[in-house]
C-alpha cells in the first residue's frame, strides 16, 4: 500500500464574520514555487463564499485575505458558492464551484486571467429537473437504477412544491484541451461522468437531452468498493502523467455510525481518451483518522480538492470533517507504481 503522511490542519476557521463557521475544500494551485488556495469559507447560518490564502511551498501559510474573493451574486448561488476546484488551460484560469440557492446545488464556472478577478459563467451542469433527468435516463435501458432512483434524497424537503433541480456537482475540468475539446467530469450520485466539448457555447439543453439519451456511455466511474459503496465523485483535478490522467477523487460509504468519506486514488485514466480507465485502487488512498478529521461540522470527512507537486512529492489538500483544511503528503512514483500493478493489461 501506498505510504501516506498526513501533514496536519493547515488552515482553521477564524473570528471574521464571513469564516466563522468553519473553512474547508480549498481549489488549489501552484504557480513557481508558490500554492494559492481558494477555499469555502463557511459564515454561521450556513452561507458559504470563497475565502483566499497563498503559501510560499506546500505548507506556509504567507498570505490570507480578511475577506472573500468570491461572493454570491446571483439566484442560483443565494445561499453559497461552494467547494471550487481550479486548473489553468493556456492563458486562463478556470474555477469550477457548487452554486446554492437553499435547495438545488449546480456546478458553475468562473474564469480569470490573474486569479484576482474572476467573472462568473453560470451554471454549465444540466439544466433540468429531476423528473425530467428520470425520463431521459429510463430511455436509455442499460443505466443503473441507482441514478434514478434516489426519490428520498430529492424530495426530503418539507415543501413539495418547490422545484426540485438535478444535483449535478463536483465539475472538474482537465488542465488543458484533449484532442482539441475541453472535458470535464462531473458527479451525478453515485458515479462520475465525463463531457467532450468543443466550447462552453455548446452547453445548451438540447445538448443535455442528447448527452442524457446516451447516458451510459457517459459514465466513467461507479462505486465498486466497500469505502465507495455509496458514491464517488471527484476530487482533484486530474494530473498529467506519462502512464495517464492521475485521478484523485472520493468516496463515501454509509456505516453504523454515518456516512464515512474517504480520499480514494485513484485511478489512472487514458491520456488521450480519458473516459478509458486504466487502472483503479482497491482500497482508500486514506481515511478519517484524527480527531480533526473525525470530529466537526460533519464528522468522518476527508474531502480532497486540489493538489501541488514539489519534486518526487504531491501534496493533497483536502477538507477536514467539514470544518477545517488539512494536507497529505505522498510519494508521486510509489503512487503511481502501485496503480499500475492493478491495471488491467499491467501496460500503460
Amino acid at each position: 500500500m501506498v505510504k501516506v503522511k498526513k501533514e496536519g490542519i493547515l488552515l482553521e476557521k477564524t473570528d471574521l464574520q464571513f469564516e466563522n463557521g468553519g473553512v474547508l475544500n480549498p481549489a488549489v494551485i501552484k504557480e513557481g514555487e508558490s500554492v494559492h488556495l481558494f477555499y469555502r469559507a463557511v459564515q454561521s447560518g450556513n452561507l458559504s463564499t470563497i475565502g483566499y490564502c497563498r503559501l510560499d511551498g506546500p505548507l506556509t501559510v504567507t498570505e490570507r485575505w480578511d475577506r472573500p474573493i468570491i461572493v454570491p451574486e446571483f439566484d442560483y448561488e443565494t445561499q453559497g458558492v461552494e467547494d471550487a476546484r481550479i486548473v489553468k488551460i493556456e492563458d486562463t484560469y478556470y474555477l469550477t464551484y457548487t452554486g446554492y440557492d437553499g435547495t438545488n446545488a449546480r456546478g458553475a464556472l468562473a474564469i480569470s486571467t490573474d486569479l484576482r478577478h474572476f467573472t462568473k459563467q453560470g451554471i454549465i451542469v444540466p439544466p433540468i429537473s429531476y423528473a425530467e433527468f428520470i425520463l431521459l435516463a429510463e430511455m436509455d435501458g442499460r443505466v443503473n437504477q441507482r441514478y434514478y432512483r434516489n426519490h428520498e434524497f430529492y424530495y426530503q424537503k418539507a415543501d413539495p412544491e418547490k422545484k426540485v433541480m438535478l444535483w449535478d456537482k463536483n465539475v472538474i475540468f482537465f488542465p488543458r484541451r484533449i484532442q482539441g475539446k475541453l472535458v470535464f467530469l462531473h458527479r451525478i450520485r453515485p458515479g462520475i461522468q465525463i463531457v467532450f466539448i468543443d466550447s462552453l457555447a455548446e452547453l445548451t439543453r438540447e445538448f443535455w437531452a442528447s448527452y442524457f439519451l446516451n447516458f451510459q456511455d457517459r459514465i466513467i466511474m461507479d462505486p465498486i468498493y466497500s469505502h465507495e459503496s455509496s458514491y464517488i465523485g471527484g476530487g482533484c483535478p486530474p494530473i498529467e502523467t506519462e502512464h495517464g490522467w492521475l485521478l484523485i477523487y472520493h468516496g463515501a460509504e454509509e456505516t453504523d455510525t454515518g456516512i464515512v468519506y474517504s480520499a480514494c486514488a485513484a485511478a489512472l485514466l487514458d491520456l488521450e481518451n480519458p473516459a478509458k480507465v486504466i487502472a483503479r485502487l482497491p482500497y482508500a488512498l486514506f481515511a478519517p483518522e484524527h480527531e480533526w478529521e473525525r470530529t466537526g461540522e460533519v464528522n468522518n470527512v476527508v474531502f480532497p480538492t486540489g493538489t501541488a507537486l514539489f519534486g518526487d512529492t504531491l501534496f493533497i489538500y483536502y477538507g477536514a470533517a467539514d470544518e477545517r483544511i488539512a494536507v497529505a503528503s505522498l510519494n508521486m512514483p510509489e503512487l503511481i507504481s502501485e496503480l499500475l500493478t492493478y491495471s488491467s493489461t499491467n501496460e500503460c
